[in-house]
């Protein structure tokens, strides 16, 4: 009992910071900003709202000015079964990339930040 309060109240602490130090967004032109939308139209981050991971990997996200839609597979039974039956485990942060029909699931947040870097990041 005490240590889910302490892991509950950890969990806030990390959530809270990444909020109060969270970077400043990446400004684009509204056209290279659509484009950005419109590559990331086929990318969904599974994650817990409170692990440290995925936090990083938020904030990531925030950074580059990436709008990526986030499905919670810690509270959400539909998400978290899709992770496991179509990403082959229940583990976060994973990012599937949906490109030309084909599902490719990436995990590891240092995976998943060099990948956005990589696409998302202005040369």
């Amino acid at each position: 009992m005490l240590i889910k309060a302490l892991r509950i109240g950890l969990g806030q602490l990390i959530v809270f910071l990444d909020f109060i130090t969270r970077p400043r967004k990446l400004k684009r032109a509204p056209e290279a900003q659509a484009a950005v939308a419109q590559a990331a139209s086929g990318l969904a981050l599974y994650q817990f709202h409170a692990c440290p991971f995925c936090v990083k990997t938020r904030r990531t996200l925030h950074k580059l000015n990436v709008p990526v839609t986030l499905r919670d597979a810690k509270n959400d039974e539909q998400h978290r079964q899709a992770l496991l039956e179509q990403g082959g485990k229940i583990k976060v942060p994973c990012l599937r990339i949906e490109d030309n029909g084909q599902s490719t699931w990436l995990y590891e947040s240092k995976a998943i930040i060099a990948y956005l870097n990589e696409r998302f990041a202005p040369a």
